[in-house]
């Protein structure tokens, strides 16, 4: 089954947080993210760049890890995202991701709760659970 990431949970991947190994035990598929991806990853190495300055090498070194994830990037679908998002109360970065799952029909992994939660609705709506 497809899988889509979004940058939550591959941060905590790429940075070695403690939410790193459920993310990892949960990835069973071909991965996918929207192009957006990098730019969050990007400004999440970013502030933690400026928060622990005396490990600027060891951040950067795992932010350039980033590049051996097999992940593939998808465009959204730009005239239906601020839909999407208002439907869903969600940020146009974070309904990326939910259209992007909708659309391959893959899980969603995310550390975001009120992500997680639009995603599942949507999944339920979709087979008319809701």
């Amino acid at each position: 089954m497809p899988v889509v990431v979004d940058a939550s949970a591959i941060a905590a991947v790429l940075f070695d947080e403690p939410e790193a190994a459920p993310i990892v035990a949960s990835v069973k598929g071909k991965l996918f993210a929207p192009t957006l991806l990098r730019y969050e990853l990007a400004s999440v190495c970013t502030t933690k760049r400026i928060r622990h300055p005396q490990r600027v090498r060891e951040i950067d070194a795992r932010y350039r890890l980033l590049d051996t994830f097999d992940i593939a990037y998808a465009e959204p679908d730009w005239p239906s995202l601020p839909s999407l998002a208002q439907r869903w109360a969600l940020s146009v970065y974070d309904a990326a991701y939910l259209q992007l799952a909708l659309a391959k029909n893959a899980a969603l992994i995310t550390l975001d709760a009120r992500l997680a939660a639009a995603w599942d609705d949507a999944v339920a709506s979709m087979r008319g659970e809701k």
